[in-house]
């Protein structure tokens, strides 16, 4: 799920140290088609769940650094390295158990009780499998990990609020800047 197609898995091959070395995770990948040139897409963030303008500048420059050394994809693209944002995708089964209790929606590589689609409140991982509380009835599905081709947090008053508060306690945690 972090990337999609065999060209996305090889630059994560190339990519993943890279970030590791620099104190991050590749959350997802993407090489996209454009009009003009096509875009690879990079979200990352420390093992703590956090990104910043300054990181996104730091793994741009490493990953450019090795991209133009080894020079795996043809012809011009843009680099893109961001945040996974607020509304994340959720790639690693880590994901699921972090956002447990928030609402998110899955996409299945097959039909699962009749459907590929799923739409609940996360209720953890069991093993490989990812626990959803589905909307609309009584029991928590179980779903295998490896059955999930497209995961996201919908964006929702809960999530707006663990977000905020979230930024509070980055903030208050770092050190305050004075202006003299």
């Amino acid at each position: 799920m972090r990337g999609k197609t065999a060209e996305d898995l090889g630059l994560l091959e190339l990519l993943d140290p890279v970030a590791e070395a620099a104190g991050y995770e590749i959350v997802r990948l993407r090489l996209m088609a454009g009009k003009e040139q096509r875009r690879l897409q990079v979200m990352a963030e420390t093992p703590e769940g956090e990104m910043n303008v300054e990181g996104c500048t730091r793994l741009s420059r490493a990953f450019s650094e090795v991209l133009d050394a080894a020079d795996p994809i043809s012809g011009e693209y843009v680099l893109e390295v961001s945040s996974p944002g607020i509304d994340r995708p959720l790639t690693r089964l880590k994901d699921f158990e972090a956002y447990e209790g928030l609402e998110a929606r899955l996409e299945l590589d097959r039909l699962a009780e009749g459907r590929k689609r799923f739409k609940g409140l996360l209720a953890g991982v069991e093993g490989t499998d990812v626990a959803i509380d589905l909307e609309g009835e009584d029991h928590t599905a179980l779903i295998p990990f490896a059955w999930i081709v497209e995961a996201k947090l919908m964006l929702t008053d809960d999530l707006m609020k663990r977000g905020a508060a979230q930024r509070a306690q980055r903030l208050q945690s770092e050190p305050q800047q004075t202006s003299e």
